[in-house]
């Protein structure tokens, strides 16, 4: 059988910089952690002030910045404005008004850890701006007074109360054209008796329109809309095959400020195929400062199974949903506690009703230093992944895989999970210690490729899942994250473990992926994780890169091999890469074009609470392939 040194060699290579800072953090810790997540950047802020023409603040504007995300703040009484926790990049920032001008908006470079100033100058508009098709009306304020009383007398006679004039001022939106209609064309809003013939109906309707209008025309809305096309490979040669990208996904998320202090978004995602599915989401999040920052939200999600192989088709629909609430309490400037929970429920699991709730306090006591801890027990349910996806991911994809049991009924995995982590920020970049501790009861295994007697086949789009039993680890990890230039930024972890395996109902599940399981000694796992992210503006272009290399990733194993116990030949890595290209040339007004394209086989994504195994024991992940084009307003 072909080993995998290979796979070494050139991981190794490729890491050498990154494991001369993990060699000396081990010599010195001895044991270090099994590495659970990756390490996030540090964000930056942009803060200013909004002016009229004569230097006056501008009090209540919405200033808006689209870039790697969006945010919205709005101006307080001395036109101060500040929008925090912003991943670095080019922002394209605005302002927003009723009775001024929009100016044009200006490009922003918001680095990790520092708060970037900017200004802004609004000039005030006597008229009032809506949107018409093929007219142009713009006010003049600075017209003579002789002129603005002809104006309003003519507008009093009976020629601007005719039916153009109600037609201007009850005209339907559309993108084709800015106007400015004179703020004295719009006073009487009433349609005249003479040209309609049921005055009161239209003129109830107008008022309701008009309502309308006026609670929408100050909210900033945002949002994404991505037309994306996925498939899945296990070799280059799939990829010329046209069935395997038949699959295509719609994803349209929409937010807005709620006021000063919090924001909601809601998301949802439609995909057709062998399986039809779908997902729908909402959250409400408070910003911070404030003593309590509330992060609430709910997600439901359908996948239903419409192709020809009955097979894969075990129990034909399924569905899922979740609740979650989380606290964040300021309770001194250098305490804060988070705490709240998650509740799904499952309807194709017995017990299918989970709870994972989740408690971490924080301690700055000095500047730039942190001390935090976590405590929380997280309920996994088999196929989550399909129906649960994370929130803040780039690319959000609905249930798009079956699955079925690889013995027994289908049970959910539980984490009891502990950790203590130690923070440091130096200049640009931010080292970190983290110590951990958790007990895992009824591990996943998900096993790709597999063909078991009386189960569905396990091919690319179809896999089987089981439990292998009962298990306690424990570790260490080092992490070190900066930015280079102000184009480069990245992260690394590394991480030793050692896990004890406890009996468990399936005891076979354990040995088709894991020899070393009928053995008392414990497993030593070393894991080492990085991260790059750049951007290049002379070609709008940012590149994203997640790579992980492992020595305790889980494989199918020969009878022989089992027997043995032998595997060292268990290193291997997982990756995930995404290039999102700007296409200027397609902008207009704060609208964003971007092509994406992304590669990767990782299966989870990686949480801080996790179990150590969860990716570890998924054997023979297919490689995704997601493509198409991101709008984002």
């Amino acid at each position: 059988m072909r080993t995998r040194s290979s796979v070494v060699v050139a991981s190794a290579a490729g890491s050498l910089v990154l494991l001369c800072l993990a060699t000396s953090v081990y010599a010195q810790s001895g044991i270090i952690q099994p590495v659970s997540r990756v390490a996030t950047l540090a964000t930056g802020a942009i803060q200013g002030t909004v002016q009229d023409e004569k230097g006056s603040p501008v009090a209540g504007a919405a200033v808006s910045a689209l870039g790697a995300t969006t945010a919205v703040a709005y101006t307080d009484r001395s036109g101060r404005f500040e929008l925090r926790t912003l991943p670095p990049g080019p922002y394209l920032v605005r302002a927003h008004l009723s009775g001024f001008v929009a100016p044009r908006g200006q490009i922003v470079d918001v680095k990790a850890s520092v708060r970037t100033s900017s200004s802004i100058a609004m000039r005030r508009n006597a008229g009032t701006n809506v949107i018409a098709a093929g007219m142009a009306i713009e006010s003049q304020p600075d017209a003579p007074a002789d002129a603005a009383a002809g104006t309003s007398a003519a507008s009093s006679g009976g020629d601007d109360h005719g039916e153009t004039a109600w037609r201007l001022r009850h005209a339907r939106r559309s993108v084709l054209k800015d106007a400015t209609i004179p703020a004295d064309l719009l006073a009487a809003d009433a349609p005249p008796a003479s040209t309609i013939g049921e005055p009161g109906f239209f003129g109830s309707a107008a008022d309701s329109a008009h309502a309308v209008t006026n609670l929408f025309a100050g909210t900033a809305f945002n949002g994404q809309v991505n037309l994306l096309t996925t498939g899945v490979l296990d070799s280059p040669l799939q990829m010329f095959t046209p069935e395997n990208f038949s699959r295509s996904v719609t994803y349209l998320a929409l937010g807005a400020p709620v006021g000063e202090h919090a924001d909601w978004t809601v998301r949802a995602a439609l995909t057709q195929g062998d399986i039809a599915s779908w997902i729908v989401a909402g959250d409400y999040t408070t910003r911070a400062p404030a003593t309590h920052r509330i992060d609430t939200g709910w997600s439901y999600s359908a996948q239903r199974y419409d192709g020809g192989n009955f097979r894969s088709a075990v129990d034909g629909s399924r569905n899922a949903g979740a609740l979650y609430a989380f606290d964040t309490y300021s309770v001194t400037p250098s305490i804060t506690l988070t705490y709240g929970g998650r509740f799904a429920h499952y309807d194709y699991l017995e017990d299918g009703t989970l709870l994972s709730p989740r408690a971490a306090v924080t301690l700055s006591p000095a500047d730039r230093f942190r001390i935090s801890t976590l405590v929380s027990r997280r309920a996994l349910a088999p196929g989550a992944e399909e129906f649960m996806p994370r929130m803040d991911s780039a690319v959000w994809l609905p249930p798009q895989r079956t699955f079925s049991s690889l013995a027994g009924p289908l049970q959910a995995e539980y984490t009891n999970h502990v950790e203590v982590e130690v923070e440091r920020d130096l200049a640009a970049a931010t080292v970190s210690v983290r110590a951990f501790r958790q007990r895992v009861s009824d591990q996943l295994v998900t096993v790709f490729g597999v063909d078991m007697p009386g189960s569905p086949s396990a091919n690319l789009g179809h896999y089987l899942i089981g439990n292998a039993g009962d298990l306690d680890a424990s570790g260490v990890s080092a992490g070190f994250r900066t930015a280079v230039a102000g184009r480069v930024h990245g992260s690394v972890e590394y991480a030793i473990s050692r896990a004890q395996w406890g009996r468990g109902d399936e005891p076979g599940v354990a040995l088709l992926v894991m020899p070393t399981f009928a053995h008392a000694e414990p497993d030593r796992i070393h894991d080492l994780s990085t991260t790059v992210e750049t951007d290049v503006p002379e070609t709008s272009t940012r590149v994203l890169v997640v790579y992980r290399l492992s020595n305790a990733f889980a494989r199918p194993f020969t009878l022989a091999e089992s027997a043995s116990g032998d595997s060292s030949s268990n290193v291997d890595s997982r990756f995930d890469v995404q290039v999102h290209q700007s296409l200027p040339f397609m902008d207009f007004g704060t609208a964003k074009w971007e092509a994406l394209v992304a590669v990767r086989n990782f299966f989870r994504d990686a949480s801080v609470d996790s179990s150590v195994y969860d990716e570890l024991l998924v054997v023979r992940p297919p490689k995704r392939v997601v493509g198409g084009i991101t709008l984002k307003f």
